[in-house]
């Protein structure tokens, strides 16, 4: 099954001469890095959904925080965040 899994943008770098962007994303306890490039108007602070280390979209916070709240009730928070690659 392939997931989408919100976190908080940290902070935001070019890469590669400027060419991509890339973020620090806050995933509960973690971090990791992804690409903006799908979502070019993301800004530090904004959440948004990663997947396979890219960022897709942007959610609002009210929607990041019903999602981790779904994902500890069925019990896959922490093994989403240790055994993929977000």
């Amino acid at each position: 099954m392939c997931l989408a899994i919100p976190g908080k943008i940290r902070s935001i770098e070019s890469q590669y001469d400027g060419l991509v962007r890339m973020a620090k994303v806050q995933f509960g306890g973690i971090t990791k890095e992804a690409s903006l490039e799908m979502v070019p108007a993301a800004k530090e602070g904004d959440y948004v959904l990663v997947h396979v280390g890219v960022a897709i979209s942007i959610v609002d916070e009210a929607e990041a925080q019903k999602t981790f709240e779904y994902l500890k009730e069925i019990g896959e928070i922490d093994e989403l965040i240790e055994h993929t690659q977000i």
